[in-house]
């Protein structure tokens, strides 16, 4: 059974994106119950709820996108937020991506930690897969399957010797997820940098908030794990399934994935009804998840 969750009080960090180079304010802050995660963007008026039906853009990084406006580059504070367990949270910004900060989760953990936790008396249900469920191909694939609790065996393989072949197996609770999941920082090859940066990607990129690869050689420093490579793409994993909005009952089998496939496997297992079941709880109140009627029309900002 899971409870939602808030945070008590509102909290703030500001920094660059990653890719569009930009400085961005953020600002945490309480949702009723029933709200899910939704992105304001304050600049602009609009609202995006977390949702894998709005997620876009996903070979560098998780963007949302509603009625033309963005919310780029969510999947380290996604994680950060399912990982302990927020289920309700307002998160405004700025501009139109989420800041990297030192390139984990971390940050965004210890914030949610400085704002507390809030039991909003509302339980949630769980999403519990009964049927296997698979997408990709021979060389890279994501497969769910029934168990008991979310438990991820995740496989990386490069060939820059710095990296090599990396492999993840563990069950993910709140507790593993805050101290050997959150800490590990996003990472990039060196030979690719100048291929991104003529995409208009990266141009935020840093030594201080991204591990740089240089085929044996890693340019920013020790690493906060041996495996800390395949442990961020757990963390990114574990963004991109909070956008199914329910904790997830399954075991995540993931062979040379990413953002693409991860939320690929999410409307798979949404688009198949068949292969799962919602384990509902008796409610203390009633459950609203859609829709998200916090939203303010472009036209009314305009004249305001």
């Amino acid at each position: 059974m899971a409870w939602q969750k808030t945070v008590r009080r509102a909290v703030s960090a500001n920094g660059v994106g990653i890719h569009g180079g930009k400085q961005v304010a953020l600002r945490l802050r309480p949702a009723p119950p029933g709200t899910g995660v939704v992105f304001v963007r304050t600049d602009l008026g609009i609202a995006i709820p977390a949702r894998a039906e709005n997620a876009r853009d996903l070979a560098y990084a998780t963007t949302l996108r509603l009625r033309g406006a963005e919310a780029r580059t969510v999947e380290h504070l996604m994680a950060a937020v399912g990982g302990v367990g927020i289920t309700n949270l307002f998160v405004d910004l700025s501009a139109a991506e989420v800041p990297i900060l030192d390139g984990s989760a971390l940050p965004f953990v210890e914030m949610i930690r400085r704002a507390g936790f809030v039991d909003q008396g509302a339980s949630l249900p769980e999403m519990q897969v009964r049927r296997v469920v698979r997408v990709g191909d021979k060389e890279r694939w994501i497969e769910l399957r029934p168990a008991p609790e979310l438990f991820v065996d995740y496989l990386v393989s490069y060939d820059s010797p710095a990296v090599g072949r990396q492999r993840f197996v563990g069950a993910i609770t709140p507790q593993r997820f805050a101290s050997a999941i959150a800490p590990a920082r996003t990472f990039g090859f060196l030979e690719e940098v100048a291929s991104l940066r003529r995409r208009g990607l990266g141009l935020g990129g840093s030594l201080d908030n991204c591990i740089v690869v240089d085929r044996e050689r890693i340019l920013s420093g020790d690493l906060r794990f041996r495996d800390e490579f395949v442990r961020h793409k757990v963390l990114d994993l574990i963004g991109d399934l909070a956008l199914l909005e329910y904790p997830l009952r399954a075991q995540v089998v993931a062979h040379r994935a990413g953002h693409s496939l991860h939320v690929a496997v999410v409307n798979e297992l949404l688009a198949s009804p068949e292969a799962w079941e919602l384990l509902e709880p008796d409610r203390l109140a009633p459950l609203t998840v859609r829709p998200y009627v916090g939203d303010s029309e472009p036209e009314a900002v305009a004249a305001s």
